[in-house]
């Protein structure tokens, strides 16, 4: 994902949060200095990592709105993040059907050994 398009995201996910305007600036702000240096070419790995980035900036240490804002939007991407590799989990857990080749192998083994059985 593309450095200005995980803002962009990151700030449509704080408008839905109702966040404060300070918060919305800060993204602004860093959004605007993305897209002057090249952001959009610039890869991150996944939003969460970039908004517990935005909490370690000196506007956010130095006003607590802007990092309850963050902390709000943090939390419900680990959520989200939890609840994802839970649904892979299950999915990978799943038993998978046997193909045909394993009983014909098996049919055949039978027919060559009917004792064994």
């Amino acid at each position: 994902m593309y450095l200005t398009d995980a803002l962009q995201r990151i700030r449509q996910r704080l408008v839905e949060n109702r966040a404060r305007p300070e918060t919305l600036a800060l993204v602004d702000s860093v959004l605007a200095t993305a897209q002057r240096a090249g952001g959009d070419q610039a890869q991150v790995r996944s939003l969460l990592e970039l908004v517990r980035r935005l909490m370690r900036t000196p506007q956010a240490n130095s006003n607590i709105v802007i990092y309850d804002d963050l902390a709000v939007l943090e939390e419900q991407l680990v959520q989200q993040a939890a609840q994802a590799a839970a649904a892979r989990a299950q999915e990978e857990e799943r038993p998978l059907p046997k193909p045909k080749k394993y009983y014909r192998q098996l049919k055949e083994r039978e027919r060559r050994n009917p004792e064994e059985s």
